[in-house]
């Protein structure tokens, strides 16, 4: 793993969102994401955390995040790494991948 951790966050809400009717809702999205990233790259290379925009308080930097999607300017849920948007709405595990793999991240067949 790099040496500094690698932070996920998901933000998101009870309910789907309006363009989101058919996919799943966040926190399933949050436990998809974590089971499959977990798979791919080994448990304990990754600082998982869900946020309820509804209901959680959260950092400065969340709180920007949380302002966005109450304003629909993003989508949720929304999968921040390391402080970069990395997908919103119906996240793809590839383009999520692609910004842990930024972030030094190696698959278990890599490594």
């Amino acid at each position: 793993m790099s040496e500094k951790a690698v932070k996920l966050t998901v933000y998101g809400a009870e309910e789907r969102c309006a363009s989101c009717v058919n996919a799943p809702g966040s926190k399933e999205t949050f436990e998809w994401l974590e089971a499959a990233i977990d798979r791919k790259y080994g448990k304990g290379q990754v600082e998982y955390s869900y946020v309820d925009i509804h209901t959680e308080h959260c950092s400065e930097r969340g709180q920007k995040y949380v302002k966005q999607i109450l304003a629909d300017e993003l989508f949720y849920p929304l999968v921040v790494i390391n402080g970069e948007i990395a997908a919103e709405g119906i996240p793809r595990l590839k383009s999520v991948c692609s910004v842990l793999e930024q972030h030094g991240l190696k698959g278990l067949s890599e490594a």
